[in-house]
């Protein structure tokens, strides 16, 4: 079964509210309206009892009871408010009973049951009434009053007013069931823009946005939000497209001189001095081809969140120690000068000792590639407030200032052809970046074209841990 629109689902519920707060206030008002009728009733009926009160209190005090009833009935029987009367004496003595009420005795309580005043209402004869039951005291002598008054008024104005309430409540209820559609119907206009607009977007427009609203409110956040969400998905997509691009190329190279090489090796017989060496470049190339697969295959865990890394303290400098013992053999079959200062005591941080050693390995092989003999290169680890600074500087080609902020990027190189020669990918300084983000640092270069270059990192430190003393 399909499920009804958001549209729907919001006119029936704004429906339902407005039944069950049209249903509620008119309950409220037939209440309200009901006990202020029988308030007028009753009002009306106090005043004519204190009416009989006063005429009572008139009468002389040594007047007998039968005189008084003379007085009473010679008054009331020609009075409209005696219609409905009834008085009694101390014992229960009829005094005054009109007409009426003597026809309908069963309606009239015992005297001496009447204990306080009371209102009640009777129906006699299909008419209601209302009567008000009380002793009254009057020049030492005690009286029994029963008095009503028809209600008719009030039943008819009750009656009317519950049927205006059931005529035009279903009226307002169809009114505003098609004023909420209206106004659900307005207030989604923008979502259904967005859907239009969001159903066009592929992965051949990713440039393509969804229309911004400008109402204020939950949905241009919602516009915004998507907007923004839209932006990240374009740049993941392009980044995950020129990654493609890259690798594709760079694979392509070695690929195709692994296979030239072969196809010339087997193309004649040859001497075992020729095969070697077309073996010697096959293997070269096998070899870069690793690196590179390897890179690409770092930077694909790093961007999925599968390259984990295991962060533990760890003491820069004796990292830094172990890395520099592999570089003096390179740096003397090249023909450079290596130094390195790493006196810096107890300086440590928080991180991945695996990826450090890859960092600094990184930088200085960097720093061997592009500088040319009997140039140098120096490694240095100092301490900067609360941050390990770790340094390499050159003295090779040096990067243009144009260049300076685009080598951080995947497959960059400033001299492509230079690179591949030296069997660079431009790859190793974008992991670089990834490792020095992922332990909270940055990184930054400072160079000149032909004056060499600088790479500073910066890490957090932490406190040293402490060692555990050696046994005497």
């Amino acid at each position: 079964m399909k499920r009804p629109s958001i549209g729907v689902r919001l006119t029936l519920w704004y429906l339902a509210f407005f039944a069950l707060a049209q249903l509620v206030f008119g309950v409220g008002m037939w209440v309200i309206l009901r006990h202020n009728l029988y308030d007028l009733v009753d009002d009306d009926l106090e005043a004519q009892v204190d009416d009989l009160k006063n005429f009572l209190q008139s009468q002389p005090k040594d007047r007998s009871i039968a005189k008084i009833q003379e007085e009473v009935t010679e008054t009331y029987a020609i009075e409209h408010s005696g219609d409905y009367l009834a008085v009694y004496a101390e014992n229960n003595q009829p005094i005054y009973r009109s007409a009426f009420l003597e026809a309908h005795a069963s309606a009239l309580e015992p005297p001496d049951q009447v204990e306080r005043p009371t209102m009640r209402s009777r129906k006699i004869d299909g008419r209601l009434f209302r009567f008000v039951l009380q002793k009254m005291d009057a020049n030492g002598h005690v009286y029994t009053v029963q008095m009503g008054i028809p209600a008719d008024d009030v039943v008819e104005t009750l009656h009317l007013f519950r049927l205006y309430l059931l005529m035009f409540a279903p009226v307002l209820l169809l009114v505003a069931a098609g004023g909420g559609y209206w106004l659900s119907r307005r207030a989604l206009a923008p979502v259904d823009a967005l859907v239009r607009t969001a159903r066009q977007v592929s992965g051949t427009n990713l440039n393509s946005r969804l229309q911004k609203l400008e109402t204020g409110d939950e949905l241009q956040r919602l516009s915004d939000t998507l907007n923004e969400m839209l932006d990240r998905i374009e740049s993941a997509f392009l980044r995950i497209t020129q990654f493609t691009a890259d690798a594709s190329h760079e694979l392509r190279t070695p690929v195709s001189l692994i296979r030239t090489e072969a196809e010339l090796a087997l193309r004649r017989s040859r001497g075992e001095a020729e095969y070697k060496e077309s073996l010697r470049h096959i293997l070269l190339e096998a070899e870069r081809t690793t690196a590179l697969i390897e890179q690409l295959l770092s930077m694909a865990r790093a961007d999925s969140g599968r390259e984990t890394l295991h962060l533990e303290p760890v003491d820069l400098s004796q990292t830094l120690r172990g890395v520099v013992d592999g570089w003096r053999q390179v740096a003397t079959i090249r023909n450079l000068q290596f130094s390195a200062s790493l006196a810096a005591p107890d300086v440590s941080v928080m991180g991945d000792e695996t990826l450090l050693r890859r960092l600094a390995d990184i930088l200085l092989d960097n720093a061997f590639k592009y500088t040319s003999s009997p140039g140098s290169v120096y490694l240095s680890l100092e301490t900067k407030g609360d941050s390990a600074v770790i340094m390499v500087q050159d003295s090779g080609a040096g990067i243009a200032d144009e260049e300076q902020g685009k080598i951080f990027e995947r497959f960059y190189r400033v001299d492509r052809a230079r690179s591949r020669e030296q069997g660079g990918a431009g790859l190793g300084l974008a992991i670089a970046q990834w490792i020095v983000t992922q332990h909270g640092g940055w990184i930054e270069v400072e160079s000149q074209l032909g004056h060499g270059a600088t790479f500073r990192v910066e890490l957090p430190m932490i406190a040293a841990p402490v060692r555990n003393p050696q046994p005497a």
